[in-house]
């Protein structure tokens, strides 16, 4: 270890308590700390809160869905879907979807009616099973808007006309058999699920028909597979690519305006050195005496700053991450699911951003600490030691 960055040590940690640098020293460490942590909770807020929809919505969407571009349905007996079906090992599921009239009591609501073989992973009041024929499942918001709750019967009216004689709408008699919560609602609000082949019968699709195709989340299908017009494969981020082009417009002022709480840590920093040197100036100027070069005075001071904005940015990440865990123990900061998409404030503590703003406020550390530095330089050991 080089001597300055032992007296870099010793003037950040052994100092007489109750002198003004050791309160300038940790009173920069303590902005610093407060600047960082307020950074690192803005980028953990904002990858929580973008990790949270992607997680919610690939839940509900798969990992892509494969459309007719003009929305019309999709026949399975094609040569290509039908070879995608056979290679696919069960990771790919089909669905039909389709609008509807929901009727309760006296009450009455437009929904939208999916059907599926398999149900997506997501919260339920009741534990998950299989669907019988006559069973649907439907979002907790639509529930609790229509007082709707496990075992009720429904009826669902076509917008269709049905193939009868008199040429009237079918309506079709359910009983819900489970409530789902996603947090998002446009799920909770709209979305009923049906089995499969009751599905393609309410909205008379024929055997081989069906509204397009599901990649599962763990398909090793590939997303750059070639399908061809008029069919195209829509991922969960492109059916939703306004949402996260407006996350990622928020990102960088956000970044932006918290960083500056770290500037003001840094300007801070320039202060604790400055009124540092100005105090130690005898012992600098027995130290001169002794043989020091000012390169080496300097390093002393350099070396003292980063370590301060070493230390701050250290106790700012670790209080972060403290508030985070309180925050997913406790849910401390609740939020309107009905504007946000969630119910609590989401975290999820970046590391590699975290890395790279410790990298960052040490480089500018040792960089803002070198301006008070060159003081040493304007001043000459006899003036330093002058009431020595």
């Amino acid at each position: 270890m080089s001597l300055s960055v032992r007296f870099a040590l010793r003037y950040l940690f052994k100092q007489r308590l109750g002198s003004f640098s050791n309160y300038a020293s940790w009173l920069a460490v303590g902005g610093l700390s407060i600047g960082i942590a307020a950074l690192m909770l803005t980028a953990s807020i904002i990858e929580g809160f973008e990790n949270t929809l992607s997680e919610k919505l690939s839940v509900f969407e798969g990992k892509a869905r494969i459309k007719n571009i003009f929305g019309k349905k999709l026949d399975l007996l094609n040569p290509s879907i039908d070879s995608l079906l056979d290679n696919s090992s069960g990771l790919i599921d089909q669905f039909i979807k389709s609008s509807c009239l929901m009727r309760f009591g006296a009450g009455a609501e437009g929904i939208i009616i999916e059907g599926r073989t398999n149900l997506p992973s997501t919260n339920y009041l009741t534990t998950l099973r299989e669907l019988n024929p006559g069973e649907v499942v439907i979002g907790i918001s639509l529930a609790e808007n229509m007082n709707i709750e496990i075992g009720d019967r429904l009826y669902l009216q076509s917008f269709s006309l049905g193939k009868n004689i008199f040429n009237t709408p079918k309506i079709k008699s359910v009983v819900v058999s489970n409530i789902f919560s996603s947090g998002l609602n446009e799920y909770d609000n709209t979305l009923v699920f049906m089995r499969l082949d009751e599905t393609r019968k309410f909205f008379n699709y024929s055997s081989s028909e069906v509204s397009g195709l599901i990649i599962k989340n763990k398909s090793s299908v590939p997303i750059e597979m070639d399908i061809k017009y008029p069919l195209y494969l829509e991922t969960w981020r492109d059916q939703h690519a306004l949402l996260f082009e407006w996350i990622s417009i928020q990102r960088w002022p956000a970044y932006i305006m918290f960083g500056l709480i770290s500037l003001v840590g840094l300007v801070n920093l320039v202060a604790a050195i400055s009124m540092i040197i100005i105090e130690k100036s005898q012992q600098i100027g027995i130290l001169y005496a002794q043989g020091f070069t000012r390169r080496k005075l300097q390093k002393i001071f350099i070396y003292q700053g980063g370590l301060i904005g070493l230390i701050g940015s250290l106790n700012g990440g670790l209080l972060s991450i403290i508030i985070i865990f309180l925050q997913k123990k406790y849910r401390l900061l609740e939020i309107p699911s009905d504007i946000y998409f969630m119910d609590q404030i989401p975290f999820s503590f970046n590391y590699p951003v975290f890395f790279q703003i410790v990298f960052c406020v040490l480089i500018f550390s040792l960089f803002v600490s070198w301006f008070p530095t060159k003081s040493i330089f304007n001043t000459g050991p006899s003036k330093l030691l002058r009431y020595e």
